[in-house]
């Protein structure tokens, strides 16, 4: 089976107050190419992070988003209102002429009237962040299954059709082949002196310059080891890319070696399917 390297997955869940969010998103690339945005809060857990999207996506140009956001703010900060007005009082003792709100502003700068809670990452926090991770992975390997199954149906209809096609070329080889013979015949008769025996020598030599016998037998194999690799092996992007090479190859050989106007309308046919094979490959992982 076939994996697409486009793939999407999101998990959310709260954790004490702050509800976290992780976005993954891929798209097709040739290496791993990860770009992770995350809150100050988990920046010391990003070589972790890195490594279990690592592990499970192994190649594409992924972005990876993880939001924090605190659902219990009056949780995250206090104010020690007692405390403050003692500074506010001790501050009207030195000058009670100013305004009120002034005593505030200097009062609410003085040590320890306000407190905040310990930003330090707890070990059950990291924990609780992981399985969402993973959550969000084991979402984003769905939907490049479900991405992947509609990829092989299209690749597997287009191989079909250059198979198709090469069946069609067979009416025409013979025909093609007598009209070359024909063709040197009429030139033979236009001539007094011609040897013969060369003659026919090098008309079997360009006989089998056009033999396409080879070409057929070689693009048959390479449309059937294409399906064999996508149906029954794993990450197989990058060689089904170098079946598609060979592919290609012998469909311009049958095409150089066409010397006929309706097998030549069969290779154009042939690299139009193969063209779309080449494009859809690219997203295989």
């Amino acid at each position: 089976m076939i994996l697409s390297m486009t793939g999407f997955g999101r998990s959310e869940n709260v954790f004490e107050g702050k509800k976290i969010t992780i976005d993954i998103k891929s798209l097709n690339s040739k290496s791993f190419d990860l770009n992770i945005k995350m809150p100050f809060r988990y920046k010391e857990k990003e070589f972790e992070i890195r490594k279990m999207l690592n592990d499970r996506i192994l190649r594409g140009k992924v972005d990876c988003y993880i939001n924090l956001e605190n659902l219990d703010i009056s949780t995250e900060t206090n104010i020690n209102h007692d405390l403050v007005k003692i500074y506010i009082d001790e501050l009207k003792k030195i000058a009670n002429d100013g305004p009120d709100f002034e005593y505030l502003k200097m009062a609410i700068r003085m040590p320890e009237t306000i407190s905040t809670k310990s930003d330090e990452l707890k070990d059950e926090e990291w924990l609780f962040l992981k399985e969402i991770v993973n959550e969000a992975l084991t979402k984003f390997d769905n939907f490049r299954k479900t991405e992947g199954e509609i990829l092989q149906e299209e690749l597997s209809r287009n191989i079909k059709n250059i198979d198709h096609y090469l069946t069609q070329v067979e009416p025409f080889e013979e025909i093609r082949l007598d009209a070359v013979k024909e063709k040197y015949r009429k030139t033979l008769q236009e001539f007094d002196q011609i040897d013969e025996t060369r003659f026919y020598q090098e008309m079997a030599y360009y006989t089998k310059k056009l033999d396409i016998a080879e070409e057929k037998v070689r693009l048959a194999q390479h449309l059937k080891y294409y399906l064999e690799v996508m149906t029954n092996e794993n990450f197989n992007g990058k060689k089904l890319g170098f079946i598609g090479q060979e592919i290609g190859r012998e469909i311009n050989t049958l095409g150089s070696k066409a010397n006929h106007a309706e097998i030549q309308k069969l290779v154009v046919m042939m690299k139009d399917d193969l063209e779309k094979i080449k494009e859809q490959t690219l997203n295989v992982l």
